[in-house]
């Protein structure tokens, strides 16, 4: 009969794969911290940790991060390797972080308006801002990581679906830049980039939690027992396409009603133009009004854009209740240029999972669900794609 179970080789895996989990977490940590981290005793962590090194997976430094007693050093991963530029593409827009092996930013991140009417436009477009980066640090490879708005499949890299795109054919975008440039490229979904970056950059970030991205769009990620969740279709998360009105309007996806068509920015937008249309005195263009000028008027306490922000927040919330009460993840993080209408808008969504059947704290303060705004910088928000690469060494030990 055939055992079950972890074997020695299985554990010995196991381990190594926990210790170089918190190495690209904390990026330099010390033999008794490991220790503490994973459980283990100084003599188990030591061996573990002369695999890591004679493998070259990890170096040590004489440098003590104790203040206390004897010091071993400590350990950190190898800083030669290839860097990665991190970046979040739409047709509109590159917004690009560059990182090195260690995944530590190099420089600012940086944000390009681009103008992509085709897929052969949008290549051009990623592959002259890679080698804008090739040419300020030659001596490295620098491979891509690339966080796609809509449908994305990760294992072939092809982005099957982009709103706002005027193509509406999938792009084998990893084969394709692969090939122009000679350098590995990983993709998926820009809201997975956000769940990696709190996943590996966050210390607050739960094994179970949740991202939401509201800006022109609506989506989300999970992450369940520390994983991302992607779904067999890869297109786990579109909370934006859950349908909150069925006699409303038509959404992209061809339904009508959907969570995006009520609470987006690019619906709070349609909403105004309409309303300006009908107001001949208007002060803005409806044609060519932004979605900075409606969040400005925001702020000036515009009651009109108020109400329909107000709105917004309480279809959010309300699609929120029903994924709390489905999977019961009691952590979101929202991301997006929506966050600028503040905590009064927060509050607006927060009140609606108020309702929540599994948590029943009586004092809001006490309530288990957590919900606020994410806190990563931009910086670190775009390096999160790049872990993609780190999961998958971890995958293959």
């Amino acid at each position: 009969m055939q055992r079950t179970g972890f074997n020695n080789a299985r554990v010995r895996q196991a381990n190594k794969q926990i210790f170089l989990s918190h190495l690209w977490r904390e990026k330099q940590l010390s033999k008794s911290r490991l220790a503490q981290l994973s459980g283990l005793s100084i003599p188990a962590v030591s061996n573990i940790l002369e695999v890591l090194i004679d493998e070259g997976r990890i170096c040590h430094s004489r440098e003590t991060l104790s203040q206390r007693g004897l010091s071993s050093g400590s350990y950190h991963l190898p800083e030669q390797g290839d860097w990665t530029l991190c970046m979040n593409v739409t047709p509109t827009s590159i917004t690009s972080q560059l990182a090195d092996a260690r995944l530590v930013a190099v420089g600012d991140w940086r944000h390009a308006e681009i103008n992509a009417g085709s897929p052969k436009a949008l290549l051009t477009a990623l592959a002259a801002h890679w080698r804008e980066y090739r040419q300020r640090y030659p001596d490295v490879t620098i491979n891509l990581a690339l966080g796609v708005h809509g449908q994305v499949d990760p294992i072939t890299g092809a982005s099957k679906t982009m709103p706002q795109a005027p193509w509406k054919t999938p792009v084998e975008i990893k084969y394709l830049l692969e090939e122009m440039l000679g350098v590995q490229v990983r993709l998926d979904n820009d809201c997975v980039m956000l769940a990696l970056a709190e996943k590996w950059q966050n210390p607050a970030a739960n094994r179970d939690f949740c991202v939401i991205n509201v800006d022109y769009g609506i989506g989300s990620s999970f992450v369940i027992n520390d994983n991302i969740w992607r779904g067999s279709l890869y297109g786990s998360g579109q909370i934006g396409h859950t349908i909150v009105n069925p006699d409303g309007v038509a959404c992209d996806c061809g339904r009508y009603g959907c969570l995006e068509t009520v609470a987006s920015l690019s619906a709070l937008k349609k909403q105004a133009r309409r309303w300006m249309k009908t107001q001949p005195t208007a002060d803005c263009d409806p044609e060519t009004i932004t979605i900075d000028q409606l969040i400005t008027a925001w702020q000036q306490g515009d009651v009109r854009i108020q109400a329909w922000v107000e709105h917004a927040a309480s279809a959010i919330g309300l699609s929120l209740y029903n994924f709390l009460n489905i999977l019961n993840i009691n952590q979101i993080w929202i991301y997006g240029r929506s966050c600028a209408f503040g905590e009064s808008w927060l509050n607006t969504l927060v009140q609606q999972t108020g309702f929540n059947p599994f948590d029943h704290g009586d004092n809001p303060q006490a309530r288990s669900t957590r919900i606020g705004f994410g806190t990563l910088s931009r910086s670190q928000q775009l390096m999160g794609i790049g872990y993609l690469y780190v999961e998958s060494q971890l995958n293959a030990l």
